[in-house]
């Protein structure tokens, strides 16, 4: 069984945000990428109308997951509420009781492996 953390995001571009949150996107995929080598997928979507954004974070394990909510955290946390509202945070895979509670911290429901398998 896989050790992978991963989730969906689902939020709502705020009026008059989406060019801040493009920006905000370019330097939170950079830092992920340079800085968390656990961060093996980090994929942002956004709909045709620039209203809905979706975000799929898949990382090695619990601990990749939280280093990326530390540094999420302390660098962009602020800045990312400010550009969209949360509407759904769900969390899959074996999550351990750390990243449970820091990801409980911002909202996630956790759902729990019933079968199936990853690559």
């Amino acid at each position: 069984m896989s050790a992978h953390v991963f989730w969906n995001l689902e939020c709502a571009v705020k009026e008059g945000q989406l060019d801040n949150l493009k920006a905000l996107m370019a330097e939170m995929v950079e830092a992920t990428q340079a800085n968390e080598p656990g961060a093996l997928n980090y994929e942002w979507s956004i709909s045709e109308d620039g209203q809905k954004l979706h975000l799929f974070e898949r990382y090695a394990d619990s601990d990749a997951a939280v280093l990326h909510m530390s540094n999420f955290g302390a660098h962009f946390a602020g800045r990312f509420l400010a550009a969209l509202d949360i509407k759904r945070f769900t969390v899959y895979g074996h999550p351990n009781e750390q990243a449970q509670k820091v990801l409980g911290r911002v909202g996630a429901q956790f759902m729990a492996s019933l079968g199936g398998f990853s690559r």
